[in-house]
């Protein structure tokens, strides 16, 4: 028993001495320290603080001040290190009881990077009741150096210019504008404040409701100017009165314009506040509640590059309000977009619609560039803007005409203006010979009893056999009919697909996709005879129809469209469609559907230069017997220059000469920008 308690005794010794040895020592201390501070555990660094500085610094002064430092500056990726002391150095720090450490702290912040070196002093002492340790000395400085004397952190933000959208040659289509911005000083509102501000609504067209909501905020003082509008400097008038009121001040703003107004609105789109649910969809980072989004078109489109990036500058702001960066991150204004559209055509084309229902897209077909994408009627995007009221919202989304509805996206039936790429494909396929007639009789023709009562009706009678230009000169539906049942399903359906059907447009704005049937497939004969001159159940979108006609003027190949001016010309997008003797047989035929008395654009021969084109009548109509809407169609471009081509599709033409109509209008357009 004595032996065991002896050894236990011995034991017991060894482990006290060892534990008196293993002292730790100050850099083993402020290694604990830097890692609580790599992962912001701000309260354990907090109880590594000295007994003066936690008392010169108590919690909220250390704890809570760092923690909404970091939080208001988005401070990320926090890495601090230290030189480590030599065996000399920590030989003389163990004897003194105080040690120094050089160190460096990296971070990101909501300005940028931040880098700065500062030097922590540790000091050996005890805490209440706990045994000596090694504790630090810290002060400000090691949240930044530019505030260890007591200096106020100060955050600016610069907001970036918004980048415009310009045409091709530089004209605007969005811009930012100097307006007026119309407010109201409250304390300036009289001894009957009911009325002056029911007259303000008035005149400002908006709801006293909503001005009582901007003047019930909590920041809005008696002298201070509170925002209601913004209007317009050409609304002079209208400044004018408002002006004559004493509760109403001015001053400049900026807000974003519309020069085309509806001529452009739905291939602008237009700006407005950003909603809680786009803040969660888009970078945090770079959008506050208070931001302005793109909602539509080019402005949504290319938000990205337009938006820009905020500056921030973080500052030391000392007692006489000097102040000190830490770090800065310029402002990026948004960037210019200058696109392909003309905007004299883009308005040209606009106008000529006088109101009337459709859709057009313009190109120059020899090299794939967007001249124009037009939806008509359309809605003023300067008034989502500068406030658009209630009721006129309302009376948008009524009307009959939609004019809330981006035509130039959807796709429709082409009618006969699909008849040339029926033409393409025969000749491809061999199925249509150049000059080749084929025995029509009479005005209608049926396959057989496999088709029932149906049968194809065409407009007029040839005299002798119909080849591929008399057909389509005179815009006959039974041989484009015959010769697609020559090709079948198959055959007919890989040469549509050839041309881009069922294929997403390489077009950044998002074109709805052109399509051969509602599967894809055409597995009906008659389906297939109707197809083959632009009714069943064929859809195409009108630049895509005007993108269809190219390869008759490029030797086959069909080129890809382009948007945006600095973009690569001349891309093609379908190469080998036609061989360049059978691009001439059609490009011929286009230019005699013009031409010849028997032609049926004859309304073209109004301009004083040649036109070539192919015009077209969908019938919406589901069955041959009943009367229903058309839509006419022209596609048409100068046959010498070929410098534009234009594919006009306008809605309900049925009472107003079908698509001789649309020819009319078209040949119009060419006449003012040719």
């Amino acid at each position: 028993m004595r032996k065991s308690a002896l050894f236990l005794f011995i034991l017991l010794l060894v482990i006290v001495t060892a534990c008196t040895d293993d002292e730790i020592t100050p850099q083993e201390r402020f290694d604990t320290y830097v890692n609580h501070w790599n992962e912001q555990e701000f309260s354990k660094m907090y109880e590594m603080l000295t007994a003066n500085a936690a008392e010169t610094y108590p919690t909220k002064e250390y704890v809570d001040r760092y923690k909404k430092i970091y939080s208001d500056l988005e401070i990320s990726d926090v890495k601090v290190s230290y030189e480590k002391l030599s065996d000399e150095e920590m030989d003389k720090a163990m004897e003194k009881g105080t040690a120094q450490f050089p160190f460096t702290v990296e971070m990101n912040s909501i300005a940028g990077p931040i880098t700065f070196d500062y030097k922590a002093t540790l000091i050996k002492e005890g805490k209440e009741e706990d045994k000596e340790n090694w504790y630090v000395k810290w002060d400000p400085g090691f949240i930044f150096p530019q505030i260890k004397d007591g200096s106020d952190i100060g955050l600016q933000t610069t907001e970036p210019k918004r980048g415009e959208i310009l045409d091709r040659n530089r004209m605007p289509l969005a811009i930012n504008a100097i307006v007026h911005e119309i407010g109201i000083i409250p304390g300036n509102l009289g001894d009957h404040p009911e009325k002056t501000i029911q007259r303000i609504a008035n005149l400002l067209d908006i709801s006293v409701k909503t001005i009582n909501s901007k003047l019930d905020q909590g920041w809005v003082g008696p002298n201070m100017h509170v925002p209601l509008k913004k209007v317009r400097k050409n609304q002079e008038s209208l400044v004018t009165q408002l002006q004559e009121i004493d509760a109403v001040s001015t001053q400049d703003a900026t807000a974003r314009a519309y020069p085309l107004g509806k001529a452009a609105a739905h291939l602008t789109g237009y700006i407005g506040n950003i909603t809680a649910e786009e803040i969660k969809e888009m970078d945090s980072d770079s959008y506050d509640a208070h931001d302005m989004i793109g909602k539509r078109g080019l402005e949504l489109l290319y938000e990205d590059r337009l938006k820009g990036q905020e500056g921030v500058t973080i500052t030391a702001v000392n007692k006489n309000g000097d102040e000190t960066v830490i770090a800065e991150k310029p402002v990026e204004n948004g960037e210019n977009i200058v696109t392909t559209i003309d905007a004299d055509v883009q308005e040209t084309i606009y106008n000529t619609y006088e109101g009337d229902a459709g859709t057009a897209a313009a190109i120059h077909p020899k090299t794939g560039e967007t001249l124009a994408l037009v939806s008509s009627p359309a809605f003023d995007p300067n008034k989502r803007i500068f406030g658009i009221s209630q009721t006129e919202y309302e009376e948008l989304q009524n009307d009959p005409q939609r004019p809330l509805v981006n035509r130039f996206r959807a796709t429709f039936s082409p009618g006969s203006a699909m008849k040339p790429i029926t033409a393409a494909v025969g000749l491809q396929s061999g199925s249509i010979v150049p000059g080749e007639g084929v025995e029509i009789n009479g005005l209608t023709w049926s396959n057989g009893e496999n088709w029932g009562d149906y049968k194809v009706r065409r407009v007029s009678e040839s005299n002798g056999p119909v080849d591929v230009t008399d057909a389509l000169v005179r815009s006959d539906n039974i041989y484009f009919a015959m010769k697609a049942v020559d090709m079948g399903s198959e055959q007919f359906t890989d040469g549509l697909k050839q041309f881009g059907f069922g294929e997403e447009l390489p077009f950044p704005y998002g074109i709805e996709t052109s399509s051969i049937s509602s599967n894809g497939s055409i597995d009906d004969e008659v389906l297939l005879a109707d197809t083959a001159y632009g009714q069943g159940q064929i859809q195409i979108s009108p630049l895509h129809l005007a993108l269809s006609y190219t390869p008759f003027l490029n030797d086959g190949s069909m080129l890809k469209p382009t948007l945006i001016a600095d973009t690569e010309k001349n891309q093609v997008w379908k190469k080998d469609l036609l061989t360049s003797e059978q691009a001439t047989v059609v490009r011929d035929a286009l230019r005699d559907v013009v031409a010849s008395p028997k032609g049926t654009a004859q309304g073209a021969q109004d301009a004083n230069f040649p036109i070539s084109g192919k015009t077209g009548t969908a019938e919406l109509k589901q069955t041959s017997d009943e009367d229903g809407a058309e839509n006419g169609w022209f596609v048409g471009y100068p046959a010498d220059e070929q410098n534009i081509l234009i594919a006009m599709m306008i809605e309900n033409t049925q009472d107003k000469g079908g698509s001789g109509y649309t020819v009319n209008k078209v040949t119009d357009i060419l006449k003012t920008v040719h």
